[in-house]
């Protein structure tokens, strides 16, 4: 009797256990245990997605790898901004700058270089004296208008300096454009060289001349071999 009793209990716990199991199943049918999708961008891989975030009925494909055939049209490519701004005279011609080659650009000397003498004819005028007697003068590097303004038509962008020293502009050493460091005063530079004439002093203010080789922005009290991003000491009241 004692042993039919046990044998009963063993019956009923499994049963018992078989239920609790059952009961699991349904609920882990009815809920799926699956992640609903939610987003594309939630980085999980959920839904039907076939990698984190793709693929799937309402993700975008997942990219395998980076293709490379087809057409390419170039939108851009100018290094120098302040080039193509100050030399260009018109925002077509700006434009055709950007995206034109730069062993195709010798059609843009003939438009830097009037729009440098054009510069000059209006400052003739500020200064009250007839058109033709005020050029461009032959500057600091030994580049007269032609030279100059091929210079900046055709070498855009900054070449690199890999073995000499890397500048945007030395006096001292009359290294050029053969790179930039952050100290170098690119806009300064650019104007004594469009202005500064022989000597760099043409138009610098003194002598009753216009102040036109500085635009009077220095870099402050930053500190270059500090960490981006040098900025200047905070203005404290």
């Amino acid at each position: 009797m004692i042993k039919m009793t046990t044998f009963k209990i063993k019956i009923l716990f499994i049963a018992f256990c078989s239920t609790l199991l059952f009961v699991q199943c349904v609920d882990d049918d009815d809920n799926g245990n699956v992640i609903e999708q939610e987003t594309c961008d939630d980085g999980i891989l959920n839904g039907d997605e076939e990698d984190i975030d793709c693929g799937g009925t309402a993700c975008e494909p997942c990219i395998v790898g980076i293709e490379f055939g087809g057409t390419y049209l170039q939108e851009d490519m100018i290094g120098r901004p302040a080039i193509n701004t100050v030399f260009s005279g018109s925002n077509a011609v700006k434009n055709d700058f950007n995206i034109t080659l730069i062993t195709d650009r010798a059609s843009f000397q003939p438009i830097f270089e009037a729009t440098l003498e054009a510069y000059h004819d209006i400052y003739a005028v500020a200064l009250g004296i007839p058109i033709e007697d005020l050029d461009y003068e032959t500057n600091i590097l030994g580049l007269d208008a032609f030279n100059f303004t091929s210079l900046l038509a055709f070498f855009d962008t900054l070449q690199v300096a890999p073995n000499g020293q890397t500048t945007y502009f030395d006096l001292n050493t009359g290294v050029v454009l053969t790179g930039r460091t952050l100290a170098d005063d690119a806009i300064d530079i650019s104007l004594m060289l469009m202005f500064g004439g022989k000597s760099g002093t043409r138009f610098d203010g003194n002598n009753g001349t216009p102040q036109l080789t500085s635009d009077g922005v220095d870099s402050g009290d930053r500190d270059f071999t500090l960490p981006f991003p040098y900025l200047e000491t905070p203005i404290s009241e």
